[in-house]
C-alpha cells in the first residue's frame, strides 16, 4: 500500500516537473530521459527507506514484548520474594555462649580446666499478631553422650499468647520467674565469669517445668507473673540429699504426682529502679510421699539499680522444707544471698566487686565468697571478662577447700 503511494507521489512530481518545462520550452529526448531516471532513483530510495523502516519496527516491537515479558517475570519474582520474606521475618534465630578459664588454687589441690561451657540457640516464630513461639536448645560442655561430660538439653519451648495489651498467657516449657538470672543469663547482660553461686544452689539456674503460666502489667510500673508446672524430684538420700540443684527433673518424663506454684510480683516504676519478690510452694519436693520430705516453699527478693556509671545488684533466697527426713538433715532451711555493686567506666569497660553467702543442704555449699573483676565490651553483644575469687567454707573440717580462683571468659549473644 504504501509503495503505490509512492508511486503515484513520484508520478505527480513527475507531471508537475514536466509541465513545468513544457511551459518554458520542449525538452530534448535526452533530458526527459535523464528526468525518469533521477525520479526512478528517488523511488527506489524511498522503498528502500520503507524497508528499513518496517524491519526497525518490527524489531523494536520484539524489543517491546521481550521487555514487558521480562518486567512481568520480575514482577512474579519479586511477589515471590515478598510473599518468602514475609514468612522468613516471621521466624527468628538467634542464641549464645561462653568459655571459661578457671586457675583454682587450694590445700586441697589445684586444678587448671578450659570449658566451652554453653552453646545456645535461640528459636522463634510469629503465628499470628497475638501468638508467637519461643524455644531455646543448648549443649553443655562441647560433647554430650555415654561418658562425655555435657547434656544436650531443651530449655524452652512455648506458646505465649496475648490475651490483650496487658496480660498474656503461656503454655509449655518455660523458664520460671525467680530470681534475676534465671531469665536472662546471657553472658554480656551480667559480670562474672561463673554465674553466681547463690542463683546456681539456692535457685538453681538455668531453672525451667513445664505448666501454665500467665502475667501482666499494672499501673504504675507493677507487674505480675503465676505459673502452674511441674516440680522438683529431690533426692532423699545420698551424696545429694536434700539438693535442690539435683532434683531438677528438666521436664525429661518428669514426675508430676504433685505440682508446683510460683507467684512473682515486680516493681520498675522508677527508671534505673527494679524490685522483685518470687514465691513459690512445692506440695512434695520429692515426688515419693511419705519419704520425709513433705513439701516445700522457696522466697526469692532482688534489687537492681543502675543510676548513670553506677550499679548495684542485691538478691535474697530461701528455702522451708517440712518432713521429719530433712529435718533430721538439718537441710530444711537453705538459704543464700549477695551484693554486687559495679562501676561502668566507659562504654567498654566496667568493674565489679561481689559478697556472696551460702548456707544450703550439702557441707560443700556452705560458704562465703568475694570476688573483683571486670568486663570488657568490644561491641553490643560480645564479652570478654576476668576475675579474681577467694572462698571459705564455714565449717573447720573443710578448710582444705577452701581456694583462690583467676578465672577468664568469653561470651556473646545475638
Amino acid at each position: 500500500m504504501n509503495t503505490r503511494r509512492t508511486g503515484a507521489l513520484a508520478a505527480l512530481l513527475c507531471l508537475t516537473s514536466t509541465m513545468a518545462i513544457a511551459q518554458e520550452a520542449p525538452p530534448t529526448l535526452e533530458e526527459m530521459w535523464a528526468v525518469i531516471q533521477r525520479q526512478q532513483a528517488e523511488i527506489e530510495e524511498l522503498r528502500a527507506r520503507l524497508g528499513e523502516t518496517q524491519q526497525e519496527t518490527a524489531a523494536t516491537s520484539e524489543r517491546i514484548g521481550e521487555a514487558e515479558s521480562r518486567i512481568e517475570a520480575t514482577g512474579e519474582f519479586v511477589e515471590s520474594m515478598a510473599v518468602m520474606d514475609t514468612g522468613a521475618s516471621r521466624t527468628s534465630i538467634g542464641g549464645y555462649g561462653e568459655l571459661h578459664y578457671n586457675n583454682i588454687t587450694a590445700d586441697a589441690g589445684d586444678s587448671k580446666e578450659i570449658d566451652f561451657h554453653r552453646f545456645v540457640l535461640f528459636f522463634g516464630h510469629q503465628f499470628t499478631d497475638r501468638i508467637h513461639f519461643f524455644s531455646e536448645f543448648e549443649l553443655e560442655h562441647s560433647l554430650a553422650g555415654d561418658g562425655a561430660p555435657g547434656e544436650v538439653e531443651l530449655e524452652q519451648a512455648y506458646v505465649e499468647y496475648a490475651l490483650n495489651g496487658n496480660t498474656y498467657a503461656q503454655t509449655g516449657l518455660f523458664l520460671l520467674p525467680v530470681g534475676i538470672l534465671n531469665e536472662t543469663h546471657e553472658p554480656p547482660t551480667f559480670y562474672g565469669v561463673e554465674r553466681n553461686d547463690v542463683e546456681s544452689i539456692i535457685i538453681p539456674s538455668t531453672w525451667w517445668e513445664a505448666g501454665a503460666a500467665m502475667g501482666g502489667n499494672l499501673s504504675g510500673g507493677l507487674s505480675w507473673n503465676v505459673a502452674v508446672h511441674s516440680g522438683l524430684a529431690m533426692p532423699t538420700e545420698g551424696s545429694s540429699a536434700f539438693r535442690v540443684r539435683s532434683g531438677r527433673q528438666k521436664v525429661a518424663e518428669a514426675l508430676a504426682d504433685d505440682l508446683a506454684y510460683t507467684l512473682r510480683l515486680k516493681y520498675t516504676g522508677v527508671p534505673g529502679l527494679e524490685l522483685a519478690a518470687s514465691y513459690q510452694y512445692q506440695a512434695d519436693p520429692s515426688q515419693v510421699p511419705g519419704d520425709g520430705l513433705d513439701s516445700g516453699q522457696l522466697f526469692t527478693a532482688h534489687a537492681i539499680y543502675q543510676h548513670e556509671g553506677f550499679g548495684l545488684r542485691a538478691l535474697y533466697g530461701a528455702w522451708k522444707f517440712d518432713g521429719a527426713a530433712v529435718e533430721a538433715a538439718d537441710a530444711d532451711s537453705q538459704t543464700g544471698w549477695y551484693i554486687e555493686p559495679s562501676f561502668r567506666i566507659s562504654e567498654k569497660w566496667g568493674v565489679y566487686a561481689r559478697h556472696s553467702d551460702l548456707d544450703a543442704a550439702r557441707d560443700q555449699d556452705k560458704f562465703t565468697q568475694n570476688q573483683v573483676g571486670f568486663n570488657y565490651w568490644p561491641t553490643d553483644g560480645v564479652v570478654l571478662k576476668a576475675d579474681f575469687r577467694r572462698r571459705e567454707y564455714s565449717l573447720p573440717g573443710l578448710s582444705a577447700l577452701d581456694f583462690d580462683a583467676f578465672d577468664l571468659g568469653f561470651g556473646y549473644n545475638f
